[in-house]
């Protein structure tokens, strides 16, 4: 009687040989998914406007097609009445993006859901009803950044800001960025969230 072979599928070869086809792929596949993902977010990509949205009027509206939150780009409105070019609003937002994390924010606030949780989200800080009118914004934000003590807005938490030497040249920075970060869709999060100049709409 002639012993059989096993079968190719019960071999030690062909096991191996799946092992290194499937875990090639997978590395394909994932610098695909890497380089797709790079596209998705980055500055001018359909999900993040390019930097110079902060010369726009900026706001987040529920889209009842898509059924959530999201933002919208409307008419002209430069902040602190300068338009930019792309170039420079980039610096600009760069700027306070780098300050932020000089700063160290991320230890109390969080931003686009990363970070600590004692101080406020600051993805949507740009459109905060807090700030009581679009007219007065830019420059209620330059105030709290750069004396948070005196302008402090705590809305009966009794946490309050400390102040970290901000200069005006950083707040307007930051400032920058918080605009700029207010544009990105990020799938209606955070949900519920009136924007300031929404309250009648």
């Amino acid at each position: 009687m002639t012993e059989q072979s096993p079968p190719r599928w019960a071999s030690e070869t062909f096991w191996k040989k799946t092992a290194i086809w499937v875990t090639g792929g997978s590395f394909v596949l994932l610098v695909i998914l890497s380089f797709d993902s790079m596209k998705q977010i980055s500055a001018g990509g359909p999900r993040v406007p390019a930097y110079s949205v902060i010369n726009k009027d900026i706001s987040y509206r529920f889209d009842k097609a898509k059924q959530r939150y999201q933002p919208t780009i409307g008419e002209d409105a430069p902040l602190f009445g300068k338009t930019l070019s792309e170039e420079d609003a980039e610096k600009l937002i760069d700027h306070g993006k780098k300050t932020v994390q000089a700063k160290n924010c991320m230890n109390c606030h969080t931003l686009l859901g990363n970070g600590a949780y004692y101080a406020p989200d600051l993805t949507k800080a740009w459109l905060d009803q807090g700030w009581g009118a679009k007219e007065s914004r830019e420059q209620m934000m330059v105030n709290f950044l750069l004396d948070p003590e005196k302008n402090a807005r705590t809305y009966g938490s009794n946490r309050k800001m400390p102040n970290l030497d901000i200069t005006p040249q950083e707040a307007e920075a930051i400032v920058a960025f918080l605009k700029w970060m207010s544009s990105i869709d990020t799938n209606g999060f955070p949900h519920n969230f009136i924007a300031l100049g929404e309250e009648e709409q």
